[in-house]
Formats: structure tokens, C-alpha cells, sequence
């Protein structure tokens, strides 16, 4: 495990706070048990002590949950000091055991399981001595026998709470750097930026120098290696590889996870197979091409699952010098990493699967748009150019008027090439300015267009992701500009609206409508393969629902839904 391995500060503050309830607790037991072995008059001073230690625990249980905002809290020394005080004032061992447990579980959890037990094997022995130092003199051995089993069963009990701290400790610290490696695959970030800040956290948890993952795209017939040496910053690009070079990466058995802590002659390995446990009685090793391409000395591997199923690996390259050989345990966590992390690489290859279908569409849209638009009117201003040539001579004052003619359709051409160009910059949309930029899109559409346009907004100020924003934006332009292009509407009413679960924009036109009649969902219209493809991938890269109403002859409705929260 990690060297690095403690509570993170949120955890902490929590930790102390059930401390500060505890401490009373365990307060009020010892009192109890002192008084049930001795009679009050015989131990007054122990037992003021430990009341005293009562009342302030009390008294200070406002006053850490008042400041634990400050990461304030009663340091665990003052418990151990007064425990201490304890066993030097107490005729009696037995009631220091809650006091003991108590500092054992806490300190273990704050600490670590070694430190734990020899603070609590110094106590025990310091009440030991106490213990035989007030003893008589020539007191019988079966005295001293007695003190000794009494020792080391307080031992062996404080020990078992040190185990229980620890085992907190480390599952605290676990969740914890899940919670930030889930955090480090954002789809916001992009599929390079997450794989890096992915693999660089693995690196630094199991002290290696390099970490790999290698992804089988089954769509391409190709293999894609992101590597990462420990300590770069560098943007990550993959290695796009053959699929003969599969058994380099992915191995024989997917299933299998495995190690190699030395790779030399027949090799130090072990693994099993992911899904029942069971030991691997051949383990898989690196063809020798690629172990001396990436020099690797010895590693850890496991696979990542896409759609339940294993897609790639994960792999974590030669252990840092001085660091002991990976154990059964570090393989055991590799694998829980994996697991958890599987569904977030899902997000950002998902993510960037449909990225590459808009660009693929937006591409489609580009190239379509400059042939039926810009291409073909070339194509006429090259053959009335060519008529006005041969008339050139004969009839001239024809010539003038198809000139003029010419000069007013390359103006036209030359702005509607200036709106397309405009339209292909990048935008930045944000929540606070998307209403502005609609209104002001919607008043060009009507000067250039000619058509009514309603623009229905119910609120001046939308609650909204950036990225979602952004993308509505773009469905709501293009859809304007195919209506204007290929609907032949007269009037268009846009309707966007916002509640506490959903963002939701809809585009209804009175045009020709799309060649389909009825109402389909995007993923219908992706069976029958109709529909708008960019509005439909953009509908998805936001989670959100696309829903479209054609009547031929009679106008088309778009709505598009996206969950918020």
C-alpha cells in the first residue's frame, strides 16, 4: 500500500468528531468499573480524575462541533496523557482498558497499526510496573503470573482495536482516492487530459514509473496505447497499433489479472482470473519485442470493462528503486481501481465516440452545404459568363444587364460564404449570456431569412451547465439555418424553457416538414436512419432526449430535453 496512505481532511474532521462523542462515553465506563471494584472512599483520587476527564469531555463536545470547521479538535496526546496519569494514580489496572481501547482504535486511525501498538505496549508496561512496584514485598508468583496474563490479554485486546483503527484508516483513505480518481476522468476535460491525470495518479500510488493503457477499438480493428512516464505533464497521444499486436498488450486471457515481479529466465509471477479468483496455473507473460521496447523490468496488469465487457488493460511498469516487489494485496487493489474506474473510461470514450460522429456530420453538413449552395452557383456563374463571352460582340447591352446580373450574385454568394464562415468559429456560450446570444441570433435569422420568427424564453437568466449551453446553442442555429434553407416555412416559433429537473428547447416551423410522417425519438430515427444526424449526436453528448414530429406539408417540430441535476 501506499506510504501516502491517511485520511483525507474531511475524513479527519469526521474521525474527531466521533471521537469527541466517544471520549465521554468511554469516560463514564471507567468510572463505572472503578466503582464496581473499589469502594469510593479507596479511590477517591482516581476516581475525581477520571470524572474530571468526564466533565471536560462534556463541556468540550459543543465546542468541537462549533469548530470543526477550523479542523479544530482535543489532540488525542491529552488522551494519552491522561491515561498515563491514570495507570500512576489507579490501584486498579482493570478500568484503564476502555481508556486503552479507546487510544489504541484512535490512534491507529490517525496514525498507523505499529505506532498504535507500541504506544499501547508502553502503557501496558508502565502499568505493569506500577502494578508490581505497589505490590507487598515477597509477593507470590502466582502474583506475577497473574500480571503477566493480565498484560498480554490488554495486549492482545488493544491490539485487536489498533487492527480495527487501521483497517478504518486504510478503507477511508480508499474511498478517498476512488472519489478523486473518478473525479480525474471528467468528460469536460477530454479523453487525452483524463487518461493522463488517470494514469499519473496510478503511478504515484503504487510507485511505479510508468503506467499504460491499452484500448481495443473494435469498430477501427485497432489498438490504442496511451503511455505515461511518471512526472510528465505533456498532453498524452495514442499509439495507434495493428491488431496483430494484440498479444502485447491485452495478453491471451482478458480475464486475467497478473504480475511479474521479475521477468528474467522463467520469471517471479503470479495472477487469477478476475471473475472467481482462481490462480492463474499458467500465467500469461509479455511477448520479449515488446518488454525490451518499453523496458519493462516488472509489472502489474488488469483489464477495464466497456459496455460488461473486457475492452483493454491497464498497466503499471517497473517499480520505483528501492521500493519492495508488488504483493498478492497491490494486485487486489489494482483490480478494485479497475473496476471502479471502468464505468468513468466508459463516459470519456463514449464521450469521444460521439465527438468524432458531430465532427463526422458537422463535416457531412459543411461539404453538403458548400455543393448545393456555393459550388452550384459557380458552377452557373462559369456558364453565363461563358454566354455573355460569345454575345460580346452582337449584343452588347446584353452583356451590361447579365453583368450587373453576375455582380449581385457574387455579392449574395459572397455573404452567405461570410454567415457560414461566421457560423463555424468556435462559440462560448455560457449560461449567463445564452439568452442574449438566442435574441440576437434570432434577429439576424429574420433581417437575412425574411421569415417570422418567435423567440419564447421563460426565463432572462438560465441555470444550466457551460457545456450544455453550448451545445443547445448550436442545435438551436442549425436547426434554424436547415429550416431556412430547405423548409420553405413562412413562420417559426422557438420555445425554450427551464424547470428544477429539465432544460428544454423547442423548434416548430409551418414548412414541407421531413419526408417521414409521425413522431420518432432520436434513437428511432437512428434505426430508420432519418433525421438530422449532427442535432441527433449533439441531442446525446449532453444526455439529452430528442424528439421529432413531421407532417409533410404542414411544418415539423423539434424538441430537446436535457436533464439537469
Amino acid at each position: 500500500m501506499s506510504p501516502r496512505m491517511n485520511p483525507q481532511s474531511s475524513d479527519r474532521i469526521h474521525f474527531d468528531l466521533q471521537l469527541a462523542y466517544a471520549r465521554p462515553v468511554v469516560a463514564m465506563l471507567a468510572v463505572l468499573c472503578l466503582m464496581e471494584l473499589r469502594a469510593a472512599r479507596e479511590v477517591q483520587r482516581p476516581l475525581s480524575f477520571l470524572i474530571a476527564y468526564f466533565v471536560v469531555a462534556m463541556l468540550i463536545l459543543p465546542l468541537e462541533r462549533a469548530l470543526r470547521r477550523y479542523n479544530w479538535g482535543l489532540p488525542l496526546l491529552c488522551d494519552i496523557l491522561v491515561t498515563g496519569v491514570f495507570l500512576y494514580i489507579s490501584p486498579e489496572l482493570l478500568p484503564a482498558w476502555f481508556l486503552l481501547f479507546f487510544i489504541a482504535f484512535a490512534a491507529a486511525y490517525r496514525w498507523n497499526l505499529r505506532f498504535s501498538c507500541s504506544l499501547c505496549f508502553g502503557l501496558l508496561l508502565l502499568g505493569l510496573a506500577l502494578s508490581m512496584h505497589r505490590g507487598a514485598p515477597g509477593a507470590p508468583t502466582k502474583d506475577l503470573l497473574y500480571s503477566i496474563s493480565f498484560f498480554a490479554a490488554s495486549f492482545l485486546g488493544a491490539a485487536g482495536m489498533a487492527f480495527l483503527g487501521d483497517r478504518n484508516r486504510r478503507f477511508a483513505w480508499q474511498q478517498s482516492f476512488l472519489t478523486r480518481l473518478a473525479n480525474t476522468m471528467h468528460v469536460d476535460l477530454g479523453l487525452s487530459e483524463s487518461l493522463r491525470l488517470l494514469l499519473e495518479e496510478l503511478c504515484g500510488e503504487f510507485q511505479t514509473e510508468e503506467a499504460l493503457l491499452a484500448y481495443r477499438d473494435v469498430d477501427l480493428e485497432r489498438i490504442f496505447l496511451w503511455q505515461l512516464k511518471s512526472g510528465e505533464s505533456e498532453r498524452l497521444s495514442p499509439e495507434n497499433l495493428p491488431l496483430m499486436r494484440a498479444d502485447g498488450f491485452l495478453l491471451d486471457d482478458m480475464e486475467a489479472s497478473l504480475c511479474w515481479n521479475s521477468l528474467e529466465g522463467r520469471g517471479a509471477g503470479f495472477g487469477w482470473d478476475r471473475r472467481n479468483g482462481q490462480a492463474l496455473k499458467i500465467v500469461p507473460r509479455v511477448p520479449g519485442p515488446t518488454l525490451q521496447e518499453f523496458g519493462i523490468r516488472n509489472f502489474l496488469s488488469v483489464a477495464f470493462d466497456l459496455d460488461e465487457h473486457p475492452a483493454g488493460r491497464l498497466f503499471l511498469v517497473n517499480r520505483r528503486p528501492g521500493r519492495a516487489g508488488f504483493v498478492n494485496a497491490d494486485l487486489e487493489w489494482f483490480e478494485r481501481i479497475a473496476r471502479h474506474v471502468s464505468s468513468s473510461i466508459e463516459s470519456v470514450f463514449l464521450l469521444r465516440h460521439l465527438r468524432a460522429r458531430a465532427i463526422e456530420a458537422e463535416r457531412s453538413r459543411i461539404s453538403r452545404d458548400l455543393h448545393d449552395g456555393i459550388l452550384q452557383t459557380l458552377l452557373s456563374i462559369e456558364i453565363q459568363i461563358d454566354v455573355l463571352r460569345r454575345k460580346a460582340t452582337t449584343q452588347p447591352d446584353q452583356v451590361e444587364s447579365g453583368l450587373a446580373s453576375l455582380q449581385q450574385t457574387v455579392k449574395n454568394e459572397g455573404g452567405e460564404l461570410r454567415h457560414m464562415v461566421t457560423d463555424l468559429r468556435p462559440l462560448r456560450v455560457q449560461s449567463a449570456d445564452m439568452v442574449d446570444l438566442m435574441r440576437g441570433f434570432a434577429e439576424r435569422f429574420r433581417n437575412e431569412s425574411g421569415l417570422a420568427l418567435d423567440l419564447l424564453i421563460d426565463s432572462a437568466e438560465l441555470h444550466a451547465p457551460d457545456r450544455v449551453c453550448r451545445e443547445l446553442f448550436q442545435i438551436y442555429r442549425e436547426a434554424l439555418n436547415n429550416i431556412k434553407k430547405h423548409a420553405k416555412a413562412s413562420h417559426v416559433v422557438v420555445k425554450l424553457s427551464q424547470d428544477d429537473s429539465r432544460l428544454a428547447l423547442v423548434v416548430d416551423d409551418n414548412g414541407e416538414g421531413f419526408s417521414f410522417a409521425g413522431r420518432f425519438t432520436g434513437d428511432e430515427l437512428d434505426r430508420l436512419r432519418l433525421g438530422p444526424i449532427s442535432i441527433k449526436e449533439r441531442t446525446r453528448t449532453v444526455g439529452g432526449v430528442l424528439t421529432v414530429e413531421s407532417n409533410p406539408g404542414h411544418g415539423a417540430r423539434l424538441t430537446i430535453e436535457v436533464p439537469l441535476g
